[in-house]
């Protein structure tokens, strides 16, 4: 314990208030309602898509949040993302509530916490994984057991030292926040080098050549489909093991990530779904469409059912052109399924239409996106930098 600080439980100094259903019985009252999906991954606020809904005037009037309000995710979640996020309402002015799938702390006295500080010990309680194991399952809904959530413990330092911590927090945020707006921005910057050198794809405004996707790849491979690569077959990662590429490296743009790997004997089996460095590797299953290349330092391996792999002929495409250019034409391709949704045939993509400018100018595009992404990865370097410093600050001030 800290020196000077105090520590009570959450339900000591919040009362609870539960969230409102849509309404059945007059008179209503059109309100912007706050759901989970108002909620980042960052237990931020986002109002983007914010839904209005006609609701009881009883039932708002003891729901209508006030700016200073903690609003809790108390249903929802994921296997991978626990329930519980809380985001801080600091909106003052407009009539705005909150849904049944989640509900709002209210800080009893003013003069004990503050409600930033209060959303910072509950957002250091999430990264901590606490409301991991306070949560239940049911039908595939997670809920949290919120007289659990109530007994957390809440360290209470003095209000000028509560502020002080604060400002700490908010400045490492910020600079969080900024250094993410700048890889936007780098991003939008290579979008209009590609508008700028080769016009607007759909229309072919410059009159580029127009061929086919099979003409610009040596080969398109899907993984390997039913009982070739069954779980069984994965082993512990070590001397004569090849790693398994999954949809995942495509979708977070990451050679990195994954752990799963296959015995020597199973990958000589399966040679022919082999990638390699250069090869661009497409999502291709439920999340379509995401591109990535494979780099020059990637474990050796194969890919799984969820990607398609494409071999491009270096003669005639480059590689960062064919990602940009991608965007467009995987708009054509076909997809199947009423639930999870997959790409078509490969023979039916092979036959996508795409632009092709001489070579000397997709290559000069290249290094200039090239470039872009060495400041891009400069800037996410400094990212995880930074939140490891706010990582460790929060650690050290609500573990």
């Amino acid at each position: 314990m800290k020196e000077g600080w105090e520590y009570k439980k959450l339900g000591e100094i919040t009362t609870t208030i539960n969230g409102l259903w849509t309404g059945k019985k007059p008179p209503f009252i059109n309100v912007a309602v706050v759901r989970n999906t108002n909620f980042t991954k960052d237990c931020k606020l986002d109002m983007t898509n914010v839904a209005y809904l006609d609701v009881e005037q009883k039932q708002y009037s003891t729901r209508k949040l006030l700016p200073g309000d903690i609003i809790i995710e108390k249903s929802g979640g994921s296997d991978k993302q626990p329930v519980g996020r809380p985001v801080l309402f600091n909106i003052a002015e407009g009539e705005f509530s909150f849904s049944n799938f989640t509900c709002t702390l209210r800080i009893i006295n003013s003069n004990l916490i503050s409600p930033v500080f209060l959303h910072y010990a509950l957002f250091g309680a999430y990264l901590r994984g606490d409301t991991f194991k306070m949560q239940s399952k049911t039908t595939g809904i997670h809920n949290l057991d919120f007289k659990a959530y109530n007994r957390l413990q809440i360290p209470i330092p003095p209000l000028t030292e509560q502020q002080r911590i604060v400002e700490e927090l908010d400045l490492l945020s910020s600079i969080i926040e900024k250094k993410k707006e700048q890889l936007k921005e780098l991003d939008a910057l290579a979008q209009s080098l590609f508008y700028d050198m080769f016009g607007d794809p759909v229309t072919n405004e410059k009159g580029w050549e127009v061929t086919t996707l099979n003409d610009v790849c040596i080969s398109m491979v899907r993984g390997p489909f039913g009982s070739a690569l069954k779980k069984e077959y994965f082993v512990e990662k070590g001397d004569n093991t090849y790693k398994i590429y999954e949809q995942k490296h495509a979708i977070q743009k990451s050679a990195i990530i994954g752990t799963y790997y296959i015995s020597k004997e199973k990958y000589e089996e399966l040679q022919r779904f082999e990638v390699f460095p250069n090869d661009i590797i497409m999502s291709c299953s439920g999340t379509i469409g995401e591109l990535f290349i494979i780099p020059n330092n990637a474990e050796k391996g194969i890919m799984n059912q969820a990607l398609l792999k494409f071999t491009l002929d270096s003669k005639k495409v480059d590689s960062f052109y064919f990602l940009f250019i991608m965007q467009y034409v995987k708009r054509n391709m076909s997809v199947h399924g009423s639930g999870l949704q997959n790409i078509g045939s490969v023979k039916t993509i092979k036959g996508l239409c795409l632009g092709l400018p001489p070579l000397p100018l997709q290559q000069q595009f290249a290094q200039k996106v090239e470039a872009i992404e060495r400041q891009k990865e400069l800037i996410k370097q400094s990212i995880a930098e930074t939140e490891t410093l706010f990582n460790s600050r929060m650690d050290y001030y609500f573990n």
